[in-house]
């Protein structure tokens, strides 16, 4: 079921005020169900000992979303120096943070260990020697290759940019111990938005596997295995739910199994963010204008710099038109912003209540991956966003962009390089 239902019940009653105290549009987020989500998590994977969310800020990189992560003890997946300051702005310190990056420059290896450090997570062999001060934990991201199959989101794991080879593990952490290295992870990331829970506990298994493999070799007992993000949840009305429960009961199984074999296992570290806000989330915009030509459109005042998933992926998000849930009277309708591209649409040939100018739509499931990818093209700029308490009210959590900000980046000294 896109976005809980004890969401739609706080917010659809209250989003004419909200629209009309703050206008369209916006994002808002469910604080109450970001914290339930998040401690069902914790309940969830409390069989291992040593257990810990990173949650991946690249979902939803807002300080106040970050601050209930650390209200939760989660830590922070961090990939680009804005998210590493944004991360300690809000409490995160040392190995609170790993930092996975790829084709990273000198700067964000010195950003990674400044101020405390992180987690450096390395994505390719030859970055061990480009590394300016080499810490003493260190983890590399496995790439199984054709051992696994990805999704169409990730990708093929032989076609994916990420990660080292299996005929590199030995390799990379022999490298690694010979620049002083003495504590050690391993990280992989092989699906996005996954719903099948057992291709997460097979990705469990494969990092025992390849512990195993590592200890046996070099004598290397890992701190912790990192089985990554990509936890799955239900954009539509029909697709399946994530078994956490069982996924849970699998993956703590396979610790257990490790355990009596080796006489101690690793902890283990995830990095969930679609999975912990995305379904806490709606872009809600206004109905502003109707067309009628080979198809219905209805044009909204939101675009794809407000989300663009559904241009991206194909994606599907669920949309309601508030207020008209009941109404027996449905259209066929092209949902439309106002970009100048073709794939600006929120929904293609979907059946919804009759809408009128001036409705209010939430198009669900904007927690994740929404206004963060969004962009600036045609001089279309973000929504602002808010945050719905868990006591009722709602905060302004980011303005909305402005033409000041549009044109901000052209204020600078003359800076010419003359003709040699």
């Amino acid at each position: 079921m896109p976005m809980s239902q004890s969401f739609q019940d706080r917010l659809f009653p209250i989003a004419a005020d909200i629209a009309e105290h703050y206008g369209t549009p916006f994002h808002i987020y469910d604080e109450a169900g970001i914290l339930e989500t998040g401690e069902q998590l914790k309940k969830a994977f409390s069989g291992i000992e040593g257990f810990r969310e990173y949650y991946a800020v690249k979902a939803l990189p807002n300080p106040r979303i970050l601050e209930l992560m650390n209200e939760l003890d989660f830590g922070f997946d961090c990939s680009s120096i804005p998210e590493l300051i944004m991360s300690r702005q809000v409490g995160g310190s040392g190995e609170d943070i790993m930092f996975t990056s790829n084709n990273t420059t000198e700067e964000e290896f010195l950003a990674a260990a400044a101020e405390g450090g992180s987690i450096l997570n390395l994505d390719d062999i030859s970055l061990i020697s480009k590394v300016p001060e080499f810490p003493e934990l260190v983890c590399f991201r496995y790439n199984p290759g054709p051992r696994r199959t990805g999704n169409i989101i990730i990708g093929n794991p032989v076609e994916a940019k990420y990660g080292i080879t299996h005929e590199q593990v030995i390799s990379a952490y022999k490298m690694a111990m010979e620049r002083g290295t003495k504590r050690f992870g391993l990280h992989t990331m092989v699906a996005s938005n996954e719903r099948d829970y057992t291709y997460m506990v097979e990705t469990a298994r494969m990092l025992l596997q390849i512990s195993a493999m590592v200890e046996e070799e070099l004598g290397i007992r890992f701190e912790f295995l990192n089985i990554g993000g990509g936890l799955g949840i239900p954009y539509s009305p029909d697709d399946n739910i994530l078994d956490l429960d069982a996924m849970a009961k699998e993956i703590t199984e396979l610790f257990n199994e490790f355990k009596s074999a080796h006489g101690y296992a690793p902890r283990m570290y995830m990095e969930r963010g679609r999975w912990v806000t995305g379904p806490h989330g709606a872009l809600i915009t206004q109905a502003i204008n109707h067309k009628s030509i080979y198809r219905k459109y209805v044009g909204v005042d939101a675009c794809m710099s407000s989300l663009m998933r559904p241009a991206l992926y194909d994606a599907y998000h669920h949309i309601d038109v508030i207020g008209r849930g009941d109404q027996e009277n449905s259209e066929t309708y092209d949902i439309a912003g106002s970009l100048c591209e073709n794939n600006d649409k929120f929904a293609v040939q979907r059946d919804l209540p009759t809408i009128h100018e001036g409705d209010l739509l939430a198009i669900h499931d904007t927690g994740a991956h929404g206004h963060a990818m969004g962009f600036q093209y045609n001089g279309r700029l973000r929504p602002k966003e808010l945050l719905l308490r868990t006591g009722g009210s709602v905060e302004l959590i980011r303005r909305a962009e402005t033409n000041e900000d549009y044109f901000q980046t052209l204020n600078f000294d003359e800076n010419v390089l003359p003709a040699q």
